[in-house]
């Protein structure tokens, strides 16, 4: 929480920093859901959600102390997986792609596989 000029100058607005803080925490919990809601699916799943954190840690401790706990869990995971052999690598990067495969299968076929998905990619109708 930066003492910043601008900062400063929300401070002695009371009314507007009230606003601000609550927009930038609407906004920041939205980016957070949106982030938890597509974790399973392809795509940025888990950097939604760090955003979101981002956002929501420029105003409050507990999402900054969040944040920081996410980042070392994240590096400690890392480092973990950096120092197995390559099969333990090979099998969780599998694992994680079927994963991800059949959360995708489950959301089209909960939705329907969209119009202009060409008629000869493997996915039923």
């Amino acid at each position: 929480m930066g003492h910043t000029r601008w900062r400063r100058w929300l401070g002695a607005r009371r009314p507007l920093e009230h606003t601000y803080r609550l927009v930038l925490g609407a906004v920041g919990s939205l980016v957070v859901a949106l982030g938890l809601v597509t974790i399973p699916l392809p795509g940025p799943g888990w950097l939604t959600v760090i955003a979101g954190l981002f956002l929501l840690a420029t105003e409050f401790a507990w999402a900054e102390r969040l944040l920081y706990y996410t980042r070392r869990r994240v590096r400690a995971w890392t480092e973990w997986l950096g120092r197995q052999r390559a099969w333990v690598r090979v099998a969780v990067t599998l694992a994680t792609a079927g994963f991800v495969y059949a959360a995708l299968v489950v959301v089209l076929h909960l939705t329907g596989v969209p119009a202009w998905v060409p008629g000869w990619v493997p996915l039923w109708r």
